[in-house]
């Protein structure tokens, strides 16, 4: 499976669910030094991105590798575990959850 493939899953999989807020720059690399940041960097320079992309590089080719020491097939691991949330997380039931806490606040 092509990463751009499993990349726009991944996508519509979110974005069925509205959980595009929850997946902010920071939520997704979990402690990001800078703190919270719009989609797409635009305040970042250009080092800092480079920085970012090199980071973001070593943290995909070390999965890679420790996926094919471990002989893990990580496209398909990772289909079934997008399978597996699907199941565990429908869309409507999501939705709904996420409606509801919308309106407390």
């Amino acid at each position: 499976m092509a990463l751009t493939e499993l990349t726009r899953m991944l996508a519509d999989f979110a974005r069925e669910r509205n959980w595009e807020s929850f997946h902010s720059p920071r939520n997704l690399l979990l402690a990001l030094w800078r703190g919270e940041v719009p989609p797409g960097l635009p305040d970042w320079s250009a080092d800092e991105k480079e920085h970012l992309e090199e980071e973001l590089s070593d943290v995909l080719l070390y999965l890679v590798r420790l996926a094919d020491v471990c002989n893990v097939n990580l496209g398909e691991a990772a289909l079934e575990k997008l399978r597996k949330n699907a199941s565990k997380y429908p869309v409507d039931a999501t939705k709904r959850t996420y409606d509801r806490q919308l309106i407390k606040h």
